[in-house]
């Protein structure tokens, strides 16, 4: 792994910006001029937009994933982290998912990152919470969700019955919103096979610390969200946060305590800590300053965009900063790509600016709110409308040809076919049954003879 024969582009993180960046210097550069290298901790990039619907079931896991690998054949992919970088050196040190840490060295580098979860030190968030940023944690809460409904309909035991159907969500934005609609509308459905769970035996917890929801399409059409969502019964708490949820006791800042089972963190994202390991300039909320070429100040071999970047607006005016969301992401990528290839030949960098496009998200099926900018015009849609943009939008935001189809499909199919509603738990733990039935331990105890039940009292 040696630049001596030609650079190296080094690309850190294989999500939306590092695939798309990837992709664009693949194709912009001539046979033989650079080797472009990836490394990211999965050999796949998870579209993010639609993890609420994989979490609700209307598409397959599978499809919301983009395998490294095969969208960059030319390319190497490398599954471990950058765990720091020498830039006086211009290495990086790679940390394998197995075996020792190495040296690669690089001659260009790109900073994609992306962004974790913001969380806070909250007495129980770390052992009861469930993020919504990757696909597992989706499929997680899809699975999880399903469960409470199977205990729940099992025991008549009442105390049981609330914990298991109390689901609090924190966090009123995209991810907050969409998420909560989405799996309302899924516990709605599922609720028909199960003869002893009734939609209105289940609580929906909705809680922001800001004063409205869904900020990003307006507060017309955030407060249409909100009485949309409240309609469907679902409990709306701005103005408050958590306190405290330990052992699924949740403790709001308002004095609403409630029993929950199932208690979901949406309440934003932060820059990958990661980069605080890697000696570059940054921003006062931990963001990669980058310069309106996407250059990282100060430095002419490095660039940054997208979730772990501070990267100038120059469509709002002076002091804005791009927002932290796929529009802008996908944009980015593709004048980083040009940047970098620019770079290598000593060619100028361009500029990245790009005016809002507007916003759409949905709330479950054939419900959503979109806004869409014109030049200087706004539309404002809503209901099932707004809920045709969102998918019409994301569909064709969906990397490769390959996926859009796959998502397609599986809309379609949903069209005729009904919800499947089953629950796959123990996929998450899939040797469990076999450890039991090999284990010597449950061998023996299966061996040995039972005891009669008036013994058993005796004793």
């Amino acid at each position: 792994m040696s630049t001596t024969e030609r650079p190296r582009i080094l690309v850190v993180g294989g999500g939306y910006v590092g695939l798309y960046a990837a992709r664009r210097i693949l194709k912009k550069m001539r046979y033989g001029e650079a080797t472009v290298t990836v490394v990211d901790p999965r050999s796949y990039m998870t579209y993010q937009p639609f993890l609420p619907e994989a979490a609700a079931g209307s598409i397959s896991p599978r499809h919301v994933v983009v395998p490294l690998r095969r969208v960059l054949p030319k390319a190497e992919v490398l599954t471990g982290r950058v765990s720091t970088i020498d830039q006086d050196r211009k290495v990086a040190v790679i940390q394998p998912l197995v075996g020792e840490t190495y040296e690669l060295p690089f001659d260009y580098l790109v900073v994609a990152l992306g962004a974790v979860s913001r969380t806070f030190p909250i007495p129980g968030l770390a052992e009861n919470g469930i993020g919504m940023k990757g696909i597992e944690e989706a499929i997680g809460l899809r699975n999880h969700v399903l469960e409470q409904l199977d205990k729940a309909d099992s025991t008549t035991d009442e105390e049981i019955r609330r914990k298991a159907l109390t689901f609090v969500f924190v966090g009123g934005g995209f991810a907050g919103a969409e998420t909560i609609g989405e799996v309302e509308d899924m516990a709605r459905d599922a609720a028909k096979y199960y003869p002893n769970v009734k939609r209105e035996d289940m609580r929906f917890v909705l809680v922001d610390a800001a004063d409205k929801i869904l900020p990003e399409v307006g507060p017309k059409l955030g407060k249409w969200g909100l009485e949309h969502l409240q309609k469907r019964g679902v409990e709306v708490y701005l103005e408050t946060s958590m306190n405290s949820c330990i052992d699924g006791h949740v403790v709001l800042k308002n004095g609403l305590e409630v029993d929950s089972n199932t208690i979901v963190w949406t309440a934003g994202v932060k820059p990958n800590p990661a980069l605080a390991r890697f000696g570059l300039p940054l921003g006062p909320r931990g963001h990669v300053d980058a310069a309106p070429t996407l250059q990282v100040q100060g430095t002419d071999y490095i660039w940054a965009a997208g979730d772990n970047a501070q990267v100038p607006d120059l469509a709002t005016g002076e002091g804005a900063w791009c927002p932290p969301n796929a529009q802008h992401a996908l944009r980015q990528a593709k004048v980083l790509g040009d940047n970098v290839i620019s770079g290598m030949r000593g060619f100028p960098q361009k500029d990245y600016k790009h005016a809002n496009k507007g916003a759409v998200a949905g709330l479950g099926l054939h419900k959503g709110v979109a806004m869409i900018v014109f030049g200087k015009m706004k539309i404002k849609l809503k209901g099932r409308l707004a809920w045709y943009m969102h998918r019409g939008y994301h569909g064709m935001a969906m990397p490769t040809f390959n996926r859009k189809i796959r998502v397609l499909a599986d809309w379609t199919l949903g069209m005729f076919l009904k919800r499947e509603v089953v629950s796959l738990g123990a996929i998450e733990n899939p040797r469990e049954e076999f450890y039991e039935a090999a284990s010597p331990v449950s061998a023996a105890t299966a061996a040995k003879p039972a005891v009669p039940a008036e013994k058993a009292k005796a004793s």
